[in-house]
């Protein structure tokens, strides 16, 4: 048996390896794939979804243009070796940010949404915000 000696744990890849780094990819792909499904849907079906939300049309397509190419760049992020780190807390804190202003959007009022977008806002914020504590989890775990 070997033991990671940044990391002390028995059989654990050693940290700054392709190895150490795959669950931190694995959870920027996912990141990278529900955003850009859900940036495309708004992109492509802002007025069904204006609709269902009782959000402008225009406010989703310009959401959707952002979470397309938001999930891009963390797509390719995802696609790296070994993510860099100072790329990767950059993800983390703007998923952290996305969630914050999301939750503060809803209770203070700065998007007036039916109840099903005001129950859809809140519910992806809390995706977003556990996609930035794995992500954070798997940087440790990656960068030591």
């Amino acid at each position: 048996m070997t033991t990671n000696q940044a990391t002390g744990l028995v059989g654990a890849p050693a940290a700054g390896t392709a190895a150490a780094a795959r669950p931190l990819r694995l959870f920027l792909a996912l990141d990278a794939a529900v955003t850009g499904a859900c940036g495309l849907i708004y992109l492509l079906a802002a007025s069904p979804v204006g609709r269902l939300f009782d959000l402008d049309s225009a406010f989703l397509r310009g959401t959707g243009v952002f979470l397309t190419l938001y999930g891009i760049a963390v797509a390719a992020l995802a696609a790296r070796p070994l993510p860099p780190a100072a790329a990767t807390k950059a993800v983390i804190e703007v998923n952290a940010l996305w969630a914050v202003a999301s939750i503060a959007a809803v209770l203070f009022g700065w998007v007036d949404a039916n109840t099903v977008g005001t129950v859809w806002i809140p519910l992806q914020a809390l995706v977003v915000a556990g996609f930035a504590v794995l992500q954070f989890s798997g940087l440790r775990k990656a960068h030591g």
